[in-house]
């Protein structure tokens, strides 16, 4: 009996790191009902995921030992490499997100602990996310990662903005998530199993039948809805601008790192990827993103607007490295998203703190509010200036590696085409970026409406933000370290 526990036990300790994440937010929940105290629950919140975090790293380091058995055909979840480095991401980005919603809520006239417990809750999907290889586990996952948003955008609900950023991710999240489903249903139907690696068993008997290329082309057109790929993209400028500032930055981070793990899964261990029609849906969708994208982009005065025409840009970057490399796309498309999300964090984190604390009457979102930032706050706005950089693709910062290796995985696949297309979209990208840097250095306005604190540095969400742009050049001038950790995360 007791050897039967202790090999349960054991069988439960890759998942270690999403087991405390769950405790967590039972204790998020119980200090709630008992003592309502921003400090404590927030406290709690990091305490939980710095826990998980280092519990991760100990088992990729293999200080902490844990069973490596190969999956089953019909296992719902499985932890390998691909999904610890993804896990490691998820992790770092959610505790960034957590640490700039402490001082963005200060001044908050509601209650403030929900928002942790949501965050925590959408952060346990994620997880789930990156190890699922089954269609039952992908859509629940997705689900618990999908509908804490509902809450988190429309959390400083007094604003109209705010309220309308949920509402609107609601409906059409709501509307993405039914035609995957259908998509799943007509999968099933046509191969009669759920997990991935069994429908590549089944592929082989169903090559092309009308049925099953239904059903894939349904559940991409839900998985580009969830990266914000065009064309299923219109949802993004207006949510990420009525979404509180920490929020938008973990719909940028946590979010899509996750949704672009499960598709790499999903689209490798089903071997969907060999399917020429897969591969033409998805170049159209990277050439779209890439072109509408940064297109839209251009005529945008709203940070906020202009950053979330730039996400979508940038997942057709990653897109072409999918379909470029195919079964071999798992490391470089993990390390791409790596850098986008820190990136995308180190500009967010620049909104938040100059946002902080919450006002009702809205965020220093407008590029107007940046103008001649320069000229009191220098460390910021060199923290926006290199965040503009890299997701400009500049060398000597991470975003011109993660950049290079697109374009080099489209010329290894021999898509021409599609490494013209990273080129064309940096060059229309690199205006809007420089064009947000020659802001922050023009000549002061003479009234401020929005400035961070004279001591933002000192503060955690300050440290953070300096860490992400340290980290960001330190990997973008010395790359190695950082793609030999990128190249363990490998799908089994």
């Amino acid at each position: 009996m007791n050897d039967f526990m202790m090999n349960d036990l054991m069988g439960l300790m890759p998942y270690a790191p999403i087991i405390i994440v769950v405790i967590t937010v039972l204790l998020v929940m119980i200090a709630i009902t008992i003592k309502r105290s921003h400090t404590i629950t927030g406290t709690i919140t990091v305490a939980g995921l710095n826990i998980a975090l280092f519990t991760l790293i100990g088992q990729m380091l293999g200080i902490i030992e844990r069973e490596s058995l190969l999956p089953t055909a019909e296992q719902l979840f499985v932890v390998d490499n691909f999904a610890q480095f993804n896990m490691m991401i998820i992790l770092v980005c959610a505790l960034a997100c957590c640490t700039l919603s402490y001082a963005y809520l200060a001044n908050l006239k509601d209650n403030k602990e929900e928002l942790y417990m949501l965050i925590l809750i959408s952060t346990v999907g994620a997880l789930l996310m990156v190890c699922a290889q089954h269609l039952a586990a992908f859509f629940m996952s997705l689900e618990l990662l999908s509908v804490p948003l509902y809450g988190l955008l429309a959390y400083t609900f007094l604003r109209e903005k705010s309220l309308e950023s949920g509402l609107k991710y609601l409906v059409l999240s709501a509307a993405a998530s039914a035609t995957l489903l259908m998509g799943m249903a007509f999968i099933y139907a046509q191969v009669g199993s759920l997990g991935f690696k069994s429908i590549s068993i089944m592929l082989a008997d169903s090559f092309e039948s009308p049925l099953l290329i239904l059903g894939v082309a349904m559940m991409m057109f839900g998985i580009a809805f969830k990266l914000s790929a065009a064309p299923f993209h219109a949802w993004t400028p207006d949510v990420y601008e009525g979404a509180p500032a920490p929020i938008a930055t973990y719909l940028a981070s946590v979010s899509k790192v996750a949704m672009m793990a499960l598709a790499v899964r999903f689209l490798i261990d089903t071997s969907l990827l060999a399917l020429p029609s897969v591969q033409m849906l998805l170049m159209v969708m990277a050439t779209l993103s890439i072109l509408v994208g940064n297109l839209l982009a251009v005529r945008q005065t709203n940070l906020k607007r202009l950053l979330g025409y730039s996400s979508i840009a940038h997942m057709g970057y990653v897109l072409i490295v999918i379909v470029s490399l195919g079964a071999g796309a798992d490391s470089i498309s993990s390390m791409y998203m790596a850098v986008y999300a820190f990136t995308s964090i180190g500009a967010f984190g620049v909104v938040t703190l100059m946002s902080s604390p919450y006002r009702l009457s809205g965020e220093a979102d407008e590029l107007v509010h940046y103008q001649g930032l320069f000229w009191r706050r220098p460390v910021l706005t060199a923290v926006m200036t290199i965040m503009m950089l890299s997701l400009a693709g500049i060398p000597l910062t991470a975003g011109f590696i993660t950049k290079l290796f697109a374009v080099l995985a489209a010329v290894q696949g021999t898509n021409w085409f599609l490494a013209a297309m990273i080129i064309l979209g940096s060059s229309i990208g690199l205006f809007y970026y420089l064009r947000v840097m020659l802001t922050l250095f023009k000549r002061p306005k003479a009234y401020v409406e929005f400035d961070v604190s004279g001591q933002w540095g000192l503060r955690t969400g300050g440290i953070m933000v300096i860490g992400v742009t340290l980290a960001i050049l330190f990997f973008g001038i010395l790359p190695n370290s950082m793609i030999e950790w990128a190249s363990i995360a490998r799908v089994w």
